[in-house]
């Protein structure tokens, strides 16, 4: 049963219709059919009780309550929906920008929310109430103002959750502006909580405007609300209670109302739109022309540089002070070439990758003798040059897919943001595109109009894939990229990649803790422990050809099928070193076989015994000694 039809089946639902029709109703007829008997004095019924001809009784002046307290539903709702929007409005865009936001603004911004929270809402409304003057207008703007803080807070808290996202990382790779990434990619996936917040605070803005003109500092004589009507049938409660009592059970009937609103309308947002029409036809893939940025997508420099990097190093900020999970990386790529990036967890590998991509997080601080990436350095380009250089020439494919698509957004969405962002391709355009790229990993088209909850991991993966080949890139980053994906699928996305390398001569950069994975696809192989390259050598060398103790021991740890299986899996001893303390020396002396004095002394130069390879140790495993390591 879709969403939809359960809704309409739902009891609460029907009512929570019943509820608010009836309330836009009587706020559009009350002060058209009412509103001329509720202004009406009658000096011959003055302060009566309810009767046939007055359910409600009369006033001082002989008016009639009920007529009253309809024609007084539209000032009443209107000015509790202006307060309950503005506030609302100010509240989301305040905190949600926190997700956005520059690390000095957003604690800036934190900062005040928290300073804000610290004074009471309703105190604040009163107190700006008397400020601006007692009146519709200044009651209006005391609690849109007193709301904002609240809203703010729990704006700020969920995006939080959304800050941290590999989707919204990803769109940061893609260099979009923030406005735009506040928009598509932190809003929508916040929308659900904050819909059933704002609705649930349109009842609570009803009772405190109410309470305002109740203390005489909201609407103003000859105006009135339900909140006047109420302190002036306040004095006769003991005599007659329903004069009292009748716009009190109007302030909370319509809070009701807005209650059930947000709890039958929270399922059914986080953005939902209009399924995109793909093109019946598409033409074959266009490769871009000319020169200036999609000449830095499509390839490296003249010499066929895609990546070089020199004597990399990340700095992240701890409370026990400063560590250096990655230290003196030094690699390249060319085009068309696959180089993996191995080595067990917490070896650096996807920091390393992050710091290329301009994506550290918080207070990481980088240090490199050369970086560039497609023959450009980041570092001497405006940002937003680099976010334009970084979003069309790299690509990320994250570890984990469903992360990293956005799940409120359609596909076609978030494939067609980096050709419509950087290349100013057109809706129809960048759709086109997005199919022919889901058609080029082996995907229907029609999936460009479901979202990413829809998909199987295996599919999701490739979308992540076709993303990244909407800019033709010359460099794709592949962290992990099959992990969380079984055999068949794992060979199926290797396959893909193997075949955009040798059609777009794209360069790919795959980390990945499975040395065999990587012995298979890649030509060249970088090991690294604790934040250092311990050793390079082309990927047909790693079974008999490695040299350091490390990458011999990885290589045992992969398990055979001829395996005894009563015998325990090889495995690399001891625990990794502490960053927090670092030890001088090789940081591999502790867990190494073949550790001599030297090892815990001083780290080792990095050698090269061969053409091609590199491996920094002070004792080496010779070619012929494999099975030293295991002993």
């Amino acid at each position: 049963m879709s969403p939809r039809v359960r809704l309409l089946r739902s009891p609460m639902a029907w009512l929570t219709a019943l509820m608010l029709a009836s309330l836009f109703a009587v706020a559009v007829a009350g002060p058209l059919f009412w509103g001329a008997e509720a202004e009406r004095p009658d000096p011959s019924a003055v302060l009566q009780g309810p009767s046939a001809a007055h359910p409600f009784g009369t006033d001082n002046l002989g008016r009639d309550l009920l007529a009253r307290v309809l024609a007084a539903a539209r000032p009443s709702l209107l000015l509790a929906l202006g307060a309950d929007l503005l506030g609302a409005g100010a509240g989301i865009a305040l905190g949600a920008s926190t997700a956005v936001l520059g690390p000095r603004t957003r604690r800036l911004v934190a900062g005040l929310i928290t300073l804000l929270l610290a004074f009471p809402a309703l105190l604040v409304a009163m107190f700006l109430a008397v400020v601006l003057g007692a009146g519709a207008t200044g009651a209006m703007l005391a609690l849109a103002v007193a709301g904002v803080p609240g809203f703010a807070r729990l704006a700020q808290t969920l995006a939080a959750g959304v800050a941290g996202t590999d989707h919204l990382a990803a769109a940061r790779v893609l260099g979009l502006r923030r406005l735009r990434l506040l928009a598509r990619h932190v809003l929508p996936n916040i929308a659900e909580p904050l819909l059933l917040s704002i609705t649930t605070a349109a009842g609570t803005s009803l009772v405190a405007l109410s309470g305002l003109s109740f203390l005489g500092l909201g609407v103003q004589p000859p105006g009135y609300d339900w909140g006047q009507l109420l302190s002036q049938g306040l004095d006769r409660i003991y005599a007659e209670p329903l004069p009292a009592l009748a716009p009190g059970l109007a302030v909370l009937y319509a809070a009701l109302a807005f209650q059930l609103l947000g709890e039958v309308l929270a399922g059914r947002v986080a953005g939902r739109g209009p399924a995109p029409r793909i093109p019946a036809r598409l033409p074959g893939p266009r490769r871009p022309t000319g020169g200036g940025s999609a000449g830095l997508a499509n390839g490296p420099a003249e010499d066929d540089e895609v990546l070089c990097v020199e004597n990399l190093g990340v700095e992240l900020p701890t409370p026990d002070g400063p560590v250096r999970p990655v230290r003196g990386v030094t690699l390249s790529l060319r085009r068309g070439e696959a180089v993996g990036l191995v080595g067990e967890s917490g070896s650096g590998k996807s920091l390393t990758a992050l710091a290329v991509a301009d994506l550290l997080p918080y207070g990481a601080r980088t240090s490199r003798r050369t970086l560039r990436v497609l023959g450009t350095d980041p570092a001497s380009l405006s940002r937003k040059e680099r976010d334009r250089h970084l979003g069309t020439g790299l690509a990320l494919v994250f570890q984990n897919p469903a992360s990293a698509l956005n799940p409120a957004l359609r596909i076609s969405t978030q494939l067609t943001e980096a050709v419509r962002t950087h290349r100013g391709a057109g809706r129809t355009e960048a759709l086109r595109q997005a199919a022919q790229a889901l058609r080029r990993v082996g995907l229907d088209p029609a999936l460009l109009r479901v979202r990413p909850y829809q998909l199987s991991g295996g599919q999701r993966q490739r979308v992540m894939i076709a993303a990244g080949l909407m800019t033709r890139p010359g460099l794709i980053i592949a962290d992990e990229p099959t992990t969380a994906l079984d055999t068949t699928v794992q060979r199926q996305i290797l396959r893909l990649l193997t075949g955009i390398r040798r059609e777009d001569g794209t360069a790919v950069l795959f980390i990945s803790h499975d040395i065999a994975l990587v012995g298979e696809f890649c030509e060249r192989v970088l090991v690294m422990y604790a934040g250092t390259v311990v050793e390079a050598l082309p990927a047909d060398r790693l079974a008999d050809g490695a040299r350091h103790p490390y990458t011999r021991a990885l290589v045992a740890s992969v398990p055979a099928l001829t395996a005894d299986r009563d015998t325990p899996l090889p495995t690399v001893p001891g625990p990794p070193p502490d960053l927090r303390a670092p030890a001088p020396g090789c940081p591999f002396a502790p867990r190494c076989p073949r550790r001599v004095e030297r090892c815990a002394e001083e780290a080792p130069p990095t050698v090269e015994p061969a053409a091609g390879h590199r491996v920094a140790c002070w004792s080496p495993v010779p070619v012929d000694d494999g099975a030293a390591v295991n002993s």
